[in-house]
């Protein structure tokens, strides 16, 4: 079995239509989708966002699961310039060795970007909060799950692979503060508190619509990816 962990459905939701026979099982305070993808088993799982609700959600989903290679995906920040919304990141320093490398020969014609991605603390935007990330950690991505992932993969003796996708960056960020778009405290939108900051600044819509489209197409390229990797062999041959 191959497990893909996202943090949210929202990231998921291309590739869970794409499956057959699914079905949705509770585990721990979440749920794993499994389906076939293919002639592959599937589980498909969220970690929240943030590392410590994804530590735990990966610790419940490996009290009782032992899947043959794991996935960590979803979106990602962009931490310098160089990264453009929609590109596909495989993160080598939390990769399998293996895996990233079959990883990049089954996505070369996706062109995917290759780098190092640091596992923030807290939702980053400004751009001088990306600029220091990447001079101290020499980060060309961010995200909030991936390092708690890997080291639970790690004790489990697990290969895992880390693909991204941008959805902000330092010339294209967020449309309004991150607080505002997701609560992570609560691991939710509060969809009064998002139209309230807007309707005080109508003006600040067109960014809204535009992000909205950003991450449309972000997540096509993600799902693309996803399943160029799951209809290669690349990862039979790493499990």
């Amino acid at each position: 079995m191959i497990a893909v962990a996202f943090a949210l459905p929202t990231e998921s939701k291309l590739l869970v239509s794409r499956l057959r026979d699914r079905r949705r099982v509770a585990c721990g305070a979440s749920y794993i989708i499994y389906g076939k993808f293919d002639s592959r088993s599937l589980a498909i799982l969220h970690t929240g966002v943030g590392r410590k609700i994804s530590e735990m959600a990966m610790a419940d989903f490996l009290r009782g699961q032992r899947p043959d290679v794991l996935i960590s995906s979803g979106f990602a920040g962009g931490a310098g310039t160089e990264l453009k919304v929609g590109d596909l990141f495989l993160a080598e320093n939390f990769s399998d060795r293996v895996l990233f490398s079959n990883s990049q020969r089954a996505l070369k014609n996706l062109d995917p970007q290759i780098g190092k991605l640091f596992t923030s603390p807290s939702i980053v935007d400004s751009q001088t909060e990306r600029a220091e990330i990447a001079k101290a950690h020499g980060a060309d991505a961010i995200d909030m799950e991936t390092e708690g992932i890997v080291q639970a993969c790690e004790q489990c003796r697990i290969p895992m692979l880390s693909l991204r996708v941008i959805t902000d960056t330092p010339h294209e960020p967020f449309p309004a503060p991150p607080s505002v778009l997701f609560d992570v405290d609560r691991q939710r939108t509060d969809f009064l508190e998002v139209a309230a900051h807007f309707a005080a600044r109508p003006t600040a819509l067109a960014a809204m619509f535009r992000f909205s489209r950003r991450i449309g197409r972000a997540r096509q390229n993600l799902t693309e990816a996803l399943t160029r990797l799951l209809q290669d062999d690349s990862l039979g041959r790493a499990a």
